[in-house]
């Protein structure tokens, strides 16, 4: 694959500050930051919001599912996040408020969790990439599961050719050396791509070494 087709690197689920400093130096260009209690890979559990703000990164990303309004906007100001992923089931509404709350710096990313790729998901995918398009800045396609996400997964890329994507797009869901390949095939390719279970030791220990080869290989 052309190296020019993939321009940018996030890695989720962090939560060892010395792991993230190594990440930042290897230019990486998103950190996400799972504020999901029940992730195996909730930050909280390992590191404060007041860490995160330490942390010299124009991308830091708050990754949140199903959560409070209130909540986010606490959480985003105390880590000092630049960017929300919301991975759960948020409405329209639910985006559009949180938006007009939020500093206007800070990006929202929607993920849009993909199952089967019959016609009846084709359509409803269809659906909620008109309905967020005008809230968010980009869309997050992961795997759909009970866990939202972090299962190393793979959906079935090729149904992103079924549809126009109006917003640059995040891919995500079981991405690997294996597999990363495939993304030639997309018509429209991934403004950036979105590793996390596939290079870890255990979960929110990343294998430094193996992203290391990943983007000397990919980027």
């Amino acid at each position: 694959m052309n190296k020019d087709q993939l321009s940018k690197l996030k890695v989720c689920g962090m939560t060892q500050l010395d792991q993230i400093h190594e990440l930042i130096s290897m230019k990486t260009d998103f950190l996400g930051f799972i504020f999901y209690e029940k992730s195996p890979r909730y930050v909280l559990n390992h590191l404060s919001p007041e860490d995160i703000l330490k942390i010299n990164h124009p991308a830091k990303t708050g990754v949140f599912v199903n959560e409070e309004i209130d909540t986010i906007i606490e959480t985003a100001e105390k880590a000092g996040l630049n960017l929300i992923q919301l991975h759960g089931d948020e409405t329209k509404d639910f985006v559009n408020r949180l938006k007009q709350s939020l500093s206007p710096e800070i990006k929202m990313i929607k993920a849009i969790r993909i199952g089967n790729n019959d016609p009846e998901t084709i359509e409803k995918i269809k659906k909620m990439i008109n309905s967020y398009v005008s809230t968010a800045d980009y869309f997050l396609f992961d795997t759909d599961n009970k866990a939202f996400g972090g299962t190393g997964k793979q959906f079935d890329w090729m149904i992103l050719n079924e549809f126009e994507i109006p917003l640059p797009y995040f891919l995500s869901g079981g991405i690997s050396e294996q597999n990363i390949e495939n993304i030639s095939l997309l018509n429209q390719k991934p403004f950036t791509i979105d590793i996390n279970s596939k290079f870890e030791l255990e979960p929110g220990i990343k294998d430094l070494e193996k992203i290391r080869k990943f983007i000397s290989k990919t980027f």
